[in-house]
């Protein structure tokens, strides 16, 4: 399998299948260009996801709609890829047991869309899904006719090349506000778990809460959540809150203090 990686993002990785020398011979002049495939992902930022219906493994249609609320991590495959997708899928699968183990599988959902529509049937998505074993209650995988996938890959900024044997295309996750806004693009088929964690806390906790009990203790958590570069996993870190209280306590201290020597002299002036 050959790789290109994208200098300006080291995490940027784009995959292209492996080809024998009498199918490299066939291959377009035309290749997809890695530094302007993630420049338009980039640009694709901030852009709300269109209402589209889909159809999942099952055969049931469903509207993007229907994910408004939480925030949804969309990855891009073809089912008939033999190399990239399923690598990019499995790991896909540890960054998302791992944040279903932080965050609860019922903050955030996965839906998993072959862009190959000619070929990316519902039985072959069904097919793709089992030799994954993408068995998560909160993951879909699913197709759609080749219109509705053209329009999905233009909102996400996802763009690939026909090459022969398959498809030369980045290797790109996105994760999507609870406003269906695109809010990331995660690069590569094994990127560093923080960078797939750490906006996903962003979204899930919010950057903005609510004054309300879930409010402050998403705050909380966002705060205390913390990457452990030793075992490889996030946990909760009640020792970066109590260094936040105690900073702030000192804060509202020296402030005490500042306002009564300002209420004293100016007593003293009036006097």
């Amino acid at each position: 399998m050959i790789r290109r990686r994208a200098t300006a993002n080291a995490a940027a990785v784009l995959a292209l299948l492996l080809i024998t020398p009498a199918q490299a011979a066939e291959r377009p002049a035309l290749e997809l260009d890695p530094a302007a495939a993630i420049t338009l992902g980039e640009r694709a930022l901030g852009r709300a996801l269109g209402n589209y219906t889909l159809i999942d493994s099952r055969g049931t249609p469903f509207s993007l709609r229907e994910y408004r609320g939480k925030p949804l991590v969309i990855s891009l495959v073809y089912s008939s890829c033999s190399s990239v997708c399923p690598a990019t899928t499995q790991h896909l699968i540890e960054a998302v047991t791992e944040a279903e183990r932080v965050f609860g599988f019922d903050r955030f959902a996965v839906l998993t869309v072959g862009f190959d529509a000619r070929n990316d049937t519902v039985p072959r998505m069904a097919q793709f899904a089992a030799v994954q074993g993408i068995k998560f209650p909160n993951w879909r995988v699913a197709s759609g006719d080749a219109a509705t996938i053209e329009a999905v890959l233009n909102d996400l900024g996802f763009s690939y090349r026909a090459v022969a044997g398959g498809f030369d295309h980045p290797t790109q996750t996105s994760i999507l506000d609870r406003d269906g806004r695109i809010y990331r693009h995660v690069y590569g088929d094994d990127f560093p778990l923080p960078m797939f964690m750490e906006p996903m806390k962003d979204v899930i906790y919010g950057t903005t809460t609510p004054f309300s009990f879930r409010g402050i203790i998403d705050r909380i958590k966002f705060i205390c959540t913390a990457y452990d570069p030793g075992a490889r996993r996030y946990r909760i870190d009640f020792g970066l809150l109590f260094g936040a209280v105690i900073a702030a306590f000192c804060l509202l201290a020296m402030a005490g203090l500042i306002l009564r020597e300002w209420i004293r002299s100016a007593r003293a002036r009036a006097a």
